[in-house]
């Protein structure tokens, strides 16, 4: 069975945007932000991105990315957020198969956006959240077997 922090699936299923880095030209580093949709049962995120965005055409060539969520409110006091890990699946990838049709259901008004419903399998997540104690963290990781397993530290 997977696993997940529900620390972390309470926290990514509250927030909204997502900035996501991945490999650019030369090989330098490109970031973009986006609006995303958690799928907690596989531990995929769904954004929607146009095919002439410069990003596109990045994570088709190095489908592998790094990113962060901070909460859509932000409290200066108990700093809180999520870095992550994780791969960009291709569109015909069967966890990839329903992705428009979930990121649509939560975030109906992007049908009004032209684009198409990017996956992302999250690979790992390390989560701080200051309200558990001044610099707690859980660290999340998925198994080499495909499977969700998670520790804390």
């Amino acid at each position: 069975m997977n696993i997940m922090n529900e620390i972390i699936i309470r926290f990514l299923l509250q927030q909204t945007c997502a900035t996501i880095c991945c490999t650019g030209e030369h090989g330098a580093p490109y970031c973009f932000s986006c609006y995303y949709v958690f799928n907690s049962g596989d531990g995929l995120l769904y954004f929607k991105s146009s095919d002439d965005a410069h990003h596109s055409a990045f994570l088709i060539s190095n489908p592998v990315i790094a990113g962060t969520i901070l909460p859509d409110k932000l409290n200066k006091f108990l700093p809180k957020g999520i870095q992550l890990q994780g791969e960009v699946l291709e569109p015909l990838h069967p966890l990839a198969k329903d992705a428009s049709l979930i990121y649509h259901k939560k975030n109906p008004m992007a049908l009004a956006i032209k684009g198409k419903v990017v996956t992302i399998r999250l690979n790992a997540i390390k989560m701080t959240d200051s309200q558990l104690g001044f610099g707690k963290k859980i660290i999340w990781k998925r198994s080499k077997t495909g499977m969700i397993t998670d520790s804390k530290n």
